[in-house]
């Protein structure tokens, strides 16, 4: 089995040494295309307007001057076009990547881009409570049976797996939970305003790490129960049961 790795924190980021032990347990088949530089919140975004530019490290790694959207399509479709992956592993994100953080996220930008282009995708993240203490050994070492399993049937087309890792050591970890995506607090945006030495007003975004008040059965809720979040998700879009009702309307 060839496993390609790719991200959105950039290639030399701790979570891509933590994937790579990971992939390494799993196959050893490993190559990896992942930006050359942090890229969160990058969502699917594409590098149009500007010449992409491609950094070899050896013949299986390299750092892509672009997005994560643009790293997995130059593996497939340049660098490893001959010999293409089965299995696209990206992460492991410094940072969960729950509710609305699907729609923002470059982690799951690179894996919805390889199941977009018929590659079994799986986005993988490292949920953080405090920034000074992350467990990076609980995706570690949950991470490869629960990849074994999944891999273990087919998930169809059209759908990636998204996989959120708890903010607590590994023999705290309470279970894995098959989850819904979650609806997150909001409020929990932070805008920090600042101003320039030239005395011209700029803004910071991020966002507090809260837990807020999660709905049972979603993701949020699964990973402040301490569980691993494990999340089917679709790329097509469409309201399904909208449709018959928005025929009706229009006619």
């Amino acid at each position: 089995m060839r496993i390609l790795l790719s991200n959105d924190d950039g290639f030399d980021a701790p979570g891509m040494e933590v994937l790579k032990r990971i992939a390494n347990a799993l196959s050893d088949d490993v190559i990896i295309v992942a930006p050359a530089k942090e890229q969160s919140g990058a969502s699917r975004s594409l590098t149009l307007h500007d010449p992409i530019r491609i950094i070899k490290h050896s013949e299986t790694e390299y750092a892509v001057e672009g997005t994560p959207t643009d790293c997995v399509m130059m593996a497939l479709n340049h660098i490893f076009k001959d010999n293409p992956p089965d299995l696209i592993l990206s992460g492991v994100n410094r940072g969960g990547n729950l509710g609305e953080d699907v729609l923002y996220s470059g982690t799951v930008a690179a894996a919805s881009e390889g199941t977009l282009l018929g590659v079994r995708s799986i986005a993988l993240s490292q949920c953080i409570m405090d920034a000074d203490e992350i467990y990076w050994e609980t995706a570690e070492t949950k991470a490869v049976e629960i990849i074994n399993k999944l891999l273990g049937f087919e998930w169809g087309d059209g759908t990636l797996m998204n996989i959120n890792f708890p903010p607590v050591p590994a023999d705290q970890v309470t279970g894995v939970a098959v989850t819904r995506q979650g609806k997150r607090d909001l409020s929990n945006l932070l805008i920090d305003a600042r101003v320039d030495a030239r005395g011209r007003e700029y803004f910071w975004l991020g966002y507090r790490p809260s837990v807020g008040t999660p709905g049972e059965g979603d993701d949020l809720h699964a990973v402040a129960r301490g569980e691993v979040s494990v999340t089917p998700l679709n790329l097509n879009l469409t309201a399904d049961p909208l449709l018959d009702k928005l025929k009706q309307t229009l006619a």
